[in-house]
């Protein structure tokens, strides 16, 4: 009888001291699970530079046709204590000619701005990254010169994907090689 009431007495205790565990934020809790069920394609990877930071990582795209294939392009995703109320931020590191990818990077998606939706996943934000690769979109450009050529002229716009990606000038820029 006597252990019974010290175990409610330790129990008490415990109740009553601070918590020193950390606890997962529900941005971490939903990363987790997106990552859990990542259904990727063959040209895409995930990689985690810091493996105890699930909220900041990268995602490399390397397409196997169309305009961009063999060349390897490398996103940021950050995950903000918002999500998935919030889209991640996404950025693409490889400098790229593409209509709806800017020179800073900056990516023209639709789902990661105004068709957000908290039931849409990390693994819907890659597919949609690799489909740009796959169609780029001139009708809602962020490089709108990109997107002007691809509209008139689409073998200059291969030319031009081919040139960046072998890494040279594109008018008075010029693109690092990004080929695999």
């Amino acid at each position: 009888m006597i252990k019974l009431f010290s175990l409610k007495q330790q129990k008490k205790d415990g109740e009553n001291a601070p918590d020193r565990t950390k606890r997962a934020s529900a941005a971490q809790l939903r990363v987790q699970k997106d990552i859990n069920e990542l259904n990727l394609p063959k040209t895409c990877q995930v990689d985690f530079p810091d493996p105890d930071d699930l909220l900041n990582f990268k995602v490399i795209i390397s397409p196997d046709e169309e305009f961009y294939r063999g060349g390897r392009f490398v996103f940021s995703f950050k995950v903000g204590q918002g999500y998935p109320h919030d889209p991640p931020k996404v950025k693409c590191e490889t400098m790229v000619y593409h209509p709806n990818i800017d020179l800073e990077g900056n990516v023209c998606l639709n789902i990661l701005r105004e068709d957000w939706k908290p039931v849409l996943t990390i693994n819907s934000i890659v597919y949609g990254l690799q489909y740009l690769f796959l169609e780029p979109n001139p009708e809602d450009p962020l490089n709108k010169e990109a997107a002007e050529v691809l509209q008139t002229n689409r073998r200059l716009f291969e030319q031009n994907v081919a040139k960046s990606m072998r890494g040279g000038h594109i008018g008075n820029i010029y693109f690092e090689r990004c080929l695999k």
